[in-house]
């Protein structure tokens, strides 16, 4: 019987769950009593969902209270040039930027692309950037 009861405990504990008398009943946190992030997201696609998806999370996580560095590597760095009717990702990354979010895009596959970017939305950055971001991140997220 005893060691039943432990086998009760240790499932229970598993779900979450606690018997001390600190925590009477079973409440969860909600997502704004979380401790805030730094989230790091690397994104190294040109598809236009992937992009927008990548950006409505960072979108979402600013909006959170996390702080979000975002990185634009290889073939990423096009973000700010797709045009595609079913994904606005300019809209994304401009609502991403409102929100104290910021935006850094490899200098070098920009120049391997022949392409400075765009101002408005990214600062030309380098390796040692995409290092800090990843050093300094709770959390890091590629796409």
């Amino acid at each position: 019987m005893y060691l039943f009861f432990i086998y009760l405990m240790i499932f229970f504990s598993s779900l979450g769950l606690s018997f001390s008398q600190e925590n009477k009943g079973c409440q969860e946190k909600t997502t704004k009593e979380l401790k805030k992030e730094k989230i790091g997201i690397i994104i190294y696609s040109n598809d236009p969902e992937t992009v927008w998806n990548a950006f409505r999370l960072a979108d979402y996580s600013q909006e959170e209270g996390d702080t979000v560095s975002v990185f634009l590597l290889g073939k990423g760095v096009e973000a700010p040039e797709i045009n595609n009717p079913d994904f606005n990702i300019n809209e994304k990354m401009n609502s991403f930027l409102e929100k104290a979010g910021k935006i850094l895009a490899c200098g070098t596959c920009l120049n391997l692309r022949k392409t400075k970017g765009k101002a408005n939305l990214c600062t030309v950055s380098s390796l040692s950037d995409l290092y800090d971001i990843i050093k300094q991140s709770d959390k890091l997220l590629t796409f």
